[in-house]
């Protein structure tokens, strides 16, 4: 009877830790699928023999094991989920504020039920917590007040790095670190990372997604304002979505748009212990508060390997002023042994499901857009290669070139999205065990006597 076999006794039969029998699945030695009653993995029998017969698989050269059990995001080969709820559904139906409630608490907010897709109003306030995701007035005045030291030309991501630590030196609270306590920081934390942000510099008023779209040049960035200055934009509060869109873009979103900018939200919120979210987590396991916690995977984040690969992307497309360009720019960009980015993923081998969504989401907002005419032009010359597939770095570039957003814009929303599942590996991490400590293979000389 094939997965039958539960995790226990797999591992018993492996004589390894449960945790190494789960290791094994996520470098694909080892299937697995749900039990009946939906809690835990079953396995199967004859696989798991021939697995024991043959012997422990060794690891590929320069791979490292950390597994770490949790009931926040499964990842497949082709699907994520977020507490069991598919994310491409949840993107185009629910507001990033209850998906991140979801992540947190394992429950949406009451009272609010399911939308499809169509009856979801763009930057509506449908979270019923809303009202509460404010910070408070002295974060934002020491958030504001240290991304406006910052000079011209600084992009949004690295503006954020500074105002989460000046957040966290004006709560005195932040390491009480029961769930109710760290909910709320959580609330304000986002919400103020976005009200801290200045408003775009005005470039015009071109409707988004026309030919040219009028984005920002390659270079553009969030200029630097005062407190007073920024202070007059989203402080009424509503949905972060569009609270962000109005730091982000200097023009008003179509409907469209605004809720292709809240399903990237979604979309971005979690991925299980991708590299940003492991060093928050191992920031949190040693009970660093959360402003903390989130503050590492912003360090994290910002690697062009990570979060930071959207950047390289805006930058591409931003290059290629024609899709007749596209060849070109490309072409250079292997002549200088770089890679394109955007394109492939460590885990989905055949397409980045959230990637799909977010680009069909760009297409329909905006088809006349110039700007998506070259990103479907740097696709089409991906594939005539037979590269790899677009990922979602990909596509939140796409999106925030085809809105006009200022160049950065797509780490923003990747950083403000993924507070979230930070904050959710962090509540974990609080109500777990001690330390999280990976032991590290010793590789250099042996014992040296000194003479």
């Amino acid at each position: 009877m094939p997965y039958s076999m539960t995790a226990a006794q797999a591992a018993g039969r492996l004589g390894v830790k449960q945790a190494t029998l789960y290791a094994y699945v996520s470098r694909g030695v080892l299937g697995r699928d749900k039990a009946a009653d939906g809690r835990g993995s079953v396995f199967d029998p004859d696989e798991v023999e021939q697995l024991a017969r043959r012997g422990r698989p060794r690891r590929p050269a320069g791979a490292v094991d950390i597994t770490v059990e949790s009931a926040i995001t499964e990842i497949t080969a082709d699907t994520l989920r977020f507490r069991g709820h598919d994310v491409t559904r949840l993107a185009v139906t629910r507001p990033f504020e209850e998906v991140a409630e979801l992540l947190w608490t394992g429950d949406f907010p009451p009272a609010h039920p399911v939308l499809p897709a169509h009856a979801v109003p763009p930057g509506s306030a449908v979270a019923g917590a809303s009202a509460t995701w404010q910070a408070t007035p002295a974060a934002l005045a020491a958030g504001r007040a240290a991304q406006a030291a910052l000079p011209a030309g600084t992009l949004p991501l690295e503006r954020l790095q500074v105002i989460v630590p000046a957040m966290a030196a004006t709560d005195s609270l932040r390491l009480q670190l029961d769930p109710s306590a760290v909910l709320a920081a959580a609330r304000g934390l986002i919400a103020g990372m976005v009200d801290c942000l200045p408003a775009p510099p005005s470039s015009g008023s071109a409707p988004p997604g026309s030919a040219p779209p009028g984005a920002a040049p390659p270079g553009a960035a969030l200029t630097s304002q005062t407190p007073a200055a920024s202070s007059a934009v989203s402080d009424s509060g509503g949905p972060i979505a569009g609270r962000l869109w109005s730091k982000l873009c200097e023009r008003r979103p179509t409907p469209e748009l605004l809720r292709a900018l809240s399903a990237a939200l979604v979309l971005l919120a979690d991925h299980e212990l991708a590299a940003s979210t492991l060093a928050a987590r191992v920031a949190a396991s040693v009970r660093a508060d959360p402003y903390a916690v989130v503050g590492t995977g912003l360090g994290a984040m910002s690697g062009v390997l990570h979060g930071g690969a959207s950047l390289g992307v805006e930058t591409l497309i931003a290059a290629a002023r024609r899709p007749q360009d596209v060849p070109r720019v490309v072409g250079e960009l292997l002549r200088r042994g770089e890679k394109i980015p955007g394109f492939g993923h460590f885990v989905y081998r055949s397409g980045d499901p959230r990637a799909v969504v977010l680009l069909g989401l760009a297409r329909r907002a905006a088809p006349k857009s110039g700007q998506l005419a070259v990103a479907e032009a740097v696709l089409a010359e991906v594939r005539r290669k037979s590269l790899p597939e677009p990922n979602i770095d990909f596509a939140v570039a796409t999106l925030a070139r085809v809105a006009g957003m200022v160049h950065g814009a797509g780490e923003a929303v990747f950083a403000v999205a993924r507070t979230a599942g930070w904050i959710a590996h962090a509540l974990e991490a609080y109500a777990g065990g001690g330390p999280l400590r990976p032991r590290a293979v010793y590789t250099g000389p042996s014992a040296i006597i000194e003479p």
